[in-house]
């Protein structure tokens, strides 16, 4: 690797120095889907809050089977029984229902036998105590702590929240996210190509990773190959973001003007250059408390470079964990190494097993259909063979 060259874990680690958290809010729990929790919730009481049955079936004591028991009465969900149950009695209840004073049990109403002509039924079978019963706080306890900040609220964490008591949640504050897609050879999505010309994916792209991780897009434009059109337009992102990312115009070539406009505007840069393929002319830098993101132009690296650098920093700005979701499988297939890159091979998983899927060219956008991980292998010399462990980054 070239001295100048940055590791993965190197790069990512270089930007996560620059990331503050950029506070809390509170939102209604219905609106807080997918965001960060800045807080411990604890429940307020126990869950569920008294005993109630498991079972639609009949509330008695415990007891042997072949009683035959006066019906007194119903308990439904949300309509308790007022009275006790005795000896000799039974109360018909419904799934959910509060479990009536006196009784202890519930027999399943499949094994009772009603007789609504003279208010009766006989049980089919012994009744354990405790039987068909959840136990108050059998769920949740009153005071425990149910959800810790950092956890990514989804369905299951709001339901949970609510069933603790809570209506509003504090979250983590959400950054702004600008993105320049930099090409005279890009052009909207949808319309006619000249010759020479592509639609502008990464645009899109960019924007959806961005929103799925927890961002606010202020802007999207397309910047031509020109060094004032570039200047101004990361001038105007600046102005109106925390985030900055730039696709595209940060290599060499006599029409990429991204590098020289950020030293013009006075950005600080960080690194540039990473030991990825694909994704080596990764750019990093700042702008007072901005991070400004150079990533590739073509359409895979554009987005792997996001999910293993962007990603994580627009999780620690809201206070989550921005480590990567790692995990291992063995190669389905050899996979010729790079002598002087890690590559991000875009994987299936499935029995234990990472499969590339297809031509992994960085121009290949279709190479991120279906994939479940990339798979990070290691530079080096020769293939890695059918059957090698490799590290995972699992894709959200």
């Amino acid at each position: 690797m070239a001295d100048d060259l940055l590791s993965i874990a190197q790069a990512r680690a270089a930007i996560l120095e620059h990331v503050a958290p950029l506070g809390r809010g509170e939102l209604p729990v219905e609106q807080a889907l997918g965001r960060i929790l800045a807080e411990i919730v604890t429940a307020a009481g126990d869950v569920p809050a008294l005993a109630n049955s498991a079972m639609d079936g009949y509330a008695v004591r415990s007891g042997p089977a072949g009683r035959t028991l006066e019906l007194v009465g119903e308990a439904r969900a949300g309509a308790a029984f007022a009275g006790q149950v005795g000896d000799g009695e039974a109360v018909r209840i419904s799934t959910g229902a509060a479990l009536p004073a006196g009784a202890d049990a519930v027999l399943q109403q499949e094994l009772a036998d009603a007789d609504p002509a003279d208010g009766t039924v006989t049980l089919g079978d012994d009744v354990a105590p405790g039987r068909n019963v959840r136990a108050a706080g059998s769920d949740v306890a009153a005071g425990d702590a149910v959800l810790r900040a950092g956890t990514t609220l989804g369905p299951a964490e709001l339901g949970v929240a609510v069933a603790a008591g809570r209506a509003t949640l504090q979250v983590g504050r959400l950054a702004t996210v600008a993105i320049l897609t930099t090409g005279d050879e890009l052009v909207a999505p949808g319309e006619p190509l000249e010759p020479g010309q592509l639609h502008d994916s990464n645009a899109v792209a960019l924007a959806t990773l961005a929103r799925s991780a927890g961002a606010r897009v202020a802007l999207v434009r397309r910047v031509p190959d020109l060094r004032d059109a570039t200047r101004a337009a990361i001038s105007q992102a600046l102005a109106s973001a925390r985030i900055i990312l730039l696709s595209g115009g940060v290599s060499v070539g006599p029409h990429d003007h991204v590098k020289a406009a950020l030293e013009h505007l006075g950005v600080d840069q960080v690194f540039w250059r990473v030991a990825l393929r694909p994704g080596k002319p990764t750019w990093f830098g700042t702008y007072g408390e901005r991070l400004v993101f150079g990533l590739p132009g073509n359409p895979v690296s554009s987005m792997v470079t996001f999910l293993l650098f962007v990603r994580p920093a627009l999780l620690a700005l809201q206070g989550g964990d921005p480590s990567p979701t790692p995990g291992r499988a063995r190669l389905a297939q050899p996979i010729e190494r790079h002598a002087g890159r890690d590559e991000a091979v875009r994987v299936r998983l499935a029995d234990g097993l990472a499969t590339p899927t297809g031509d992994q060219s960085s121009h290949r956008l279709t190479s991120m259909l279906g994939a479940d991980a990339l798979a990070i292998v290691p530079r080096g010399e020769g293939t890695l063979p059918a059957g090698a462990d490799v590290d995972l980054e699992l894709l959200p």
